[in-house]
């Protein structure tokens, strides 16, 4: 049986420092600053987390 690896909708700050290679504190701190970017926007928003989709759109990767 085939098991596919799904990608969540939603980065923690785990993600993000891995995907960055910086430290949880500054993780915390970029989720905060585009969260709050979303919140400006009118989105709701779930601390600690970031949309995958709205991260990779903000990051030059």
């Amino acid at each position: 049986m085939d098991v596919k690896e799904t990608k969540s909708r939603f980065l923690t700050a785990n993600d993000v420092a891995n995907t960055l290679d910086i430290s949880m504190s500054k993780a915390y701190q970029i989720i905060r600053d585009l969260n709050k970017e979303l919140n400006k926007d009118g989105y709701y928003t779930v601390s600690g987390k970031i949309s995958r989709r709205y991260f990779e759109s903000k990051v030059m990767m």
